[in-house]
């Protein structure tokens, strides 16, 4: 199944498409927590303090465990208006 990664508004512009990393990705990248996941796809550079993370639609940080089956999300802060 994998873990689904998604990036939303400026974050896709940012980062590019959505992503899914599979169960072996995730095993030979020792990917356990939300951090994890966003040093893959960025190879190392730190996340912005301001970008919010969700996991499977619940704000969290990013020592967060995930799992096979989570949706991981980032995106920039939202404003109302």
């Amino acid at each position: 199944m994998g873990i689904a990664v998604k990036f939303f508004a400026s974050m896709r512009d940012l980062m590019g498409d959505d992503r899914e990393l599979d169960a072996q990705i995730v095993q030979q990248h020792n990917i356990k927590t939300v951090d994890d996941i966003w040093n893959y796809c960025v190879e190392g550079k730190e996340r912005p303090a301001n970008v919010l993370v969700a996991v499977n639609m619940d704000y969290v940080d990013g020592t967060t465990l995930v799992k096979d089956g989570d949706e991981v999300a980032f995106f920039p802060p939202v404003t109302g208006g």
